[in-house]
This record gives C-alpha cells, structure tokens and sequence, in this order.
C-alpha cells in the first residue's frame, strides 16, 4: 500500500492501524526472518508490588477498574476482597499480591482486575497496575522463571526474556487447580 493509499485512510482509523502494523511486521520480517516461521505469545503484563509478570491474553478475558463497591464476604480468608457485580453476574475478586504471602494491595488510580478466561471458576484478580499487551517470540521463552520476591514459584510457567530483562508467566491453570485457591473460607 502506497503513502497516497494510506493517506486515504485517514477517516479510519481503525484500517489506519491495521496498515501501519502490517508495514511495521514487514519490515520487522526483513530485518529478523519470517515472522509466521516463530510463533507468537501475547500476554497481559501486570504488576505486583515492584514486580512485573505476564499472564496469557487467551486467559484474560477482561481487564477492568476496581469498582467503587465491592462486598466483603464473611468468613472468607483475607485475599478474597469481596464480590462485584459485572454486567449481573458475581465476581469474586482475588487479592492476588495477598495470596501469594505479600501484603494486601493498597487501592489506587492504576489498581485493576484480571478477570480470568475460566467457565467453571469465575474470579477477579486484583493487581496493582496492568501495563498493557506484551508480544513475544517463542525464541524468548524459557521455562526456567527467574527468582521472585513474591513466594509465587509454584504458580509460574516459564519466562520470557528480551534485552535482559525477564518476565515471569503466571500459569493461570496452576493457580486455578490449587488447592489453596479453591478453599476460600478462614
């Protein structure tokens, strides 16, 4: 596509940036491959305290604001904040920096929910930041996950490394099949 066709894109966006990034992934090819030939990992990269992890995009199914009411559950353990009302359906929301043994998370302007991609278990997981998409190549992937100071070891599938930094991948499967997580009463 020329600049002249591009130009006529200009009242959609949204084909705008679909023709932008198909440049982009074309010169990138040129320059380190095909990029069909190494597949890629989209990922959600959140924070916890000082640390940043990464969770599948497939099971994510939506990122959201902390709600201004959410309702405490009694008897619950204290990493299980309460229940929210998404769109008429409850959601348990899961102080996940308090279940892995750190401290509770402070609420503030960038604290979000994961809401996890799970049928048979609904949950929320509150995180003190999401920092947006996080694209990888399988080259990046290694399944050694580096040190972290959350006591998360367990709950991690691997890293992805790029320009030395590391990002741990938190396995939602491993901390859905819990049997910590799934006993929520105190």
């Amino acid at each position: 596509m020329s600049d002249m066709e591009l130009r006529s894109l200009i009242n959609k966006p949204f084909e705008l940036l679909q023709q932008l990034e198909h440049r982009a992934r074309a010169v990138l090819a040129g320059q380190t491959g095909d990029l069909k030939s190494d597949a890629e990992w989209v990922g959600v990269a959140f924070r916890l305290g000082a640390e940043t992890f990464l969770l599948a995009r497939d099971e994510t199914r939506e990122v959201m604001s902390v709600p201004s009411f959410m309702t405490r559950v009694p008897g619950a353990r204290p990493w299980i904040r309460g229940l929210v009302n998404v769109r008429g359906q409850l959601l348990p929301v899961i102080d996940l920096r308090a279940f892995l043994g750190g401290s509770p998370t402070i609420l503030a302007k960038s604290s979000r929910i994961l809401v996890i991609n799970s049928k048979e278990i609904p949950a929320g997981l509150l995180v003190d930041e999401v920092l947006g998409f996080r694209r990888f190549t399988a080259r990046e992937f290694t399944p050694q996950p580096p040190p972290t100071i959350l006591h998360c070891d367990h709950y991690l599938a691997g890293a992805f490394r790029r320009s030395g930094d590391v990002a741990p991948v938190f396995g939602l499967t491993e901390l859905l099949e819990s049997h910590e997580f799934l006993t929520g009463a105190a």
